[in-house]
């Protein structure tokens, strides 16, 4: 049996430490599409929830960027 530790040893100390580096590949890019699409970058922080993730990605799909109607590309 694995003792009185229901969890076993899935919560290791690393495991905190992969979820930031996750965290960090997910959002810098999703932080960057939403300024060159116009919008503001912290929209790209809204990846890490269930389910605004993907309203969020319907949302820059087939919204009017604001960056088509003033020109202005960041990059």
């Amino acid at each position: 049996m694995m003792g009185d530790n229901m969890f076993g040893n899935t919560m290791w100390a690393g495991h905190w430490l992969w979820m930031l580096v996750i965290a960090i590949v997910v959002v810098i890019p999703a932080w960057r599409i939403c300024q060159r699409t116009g919008y503001p970058g912290w929209m790209g922080v809204l990846i890490l929830i269930p389910i605004v993730n993907l309203v969020l990605l319907y949302f820059i799909a087939f919204a009017d960027w604001p960056a088509d109607k003033t020109g202005d590309r960041n990059g």
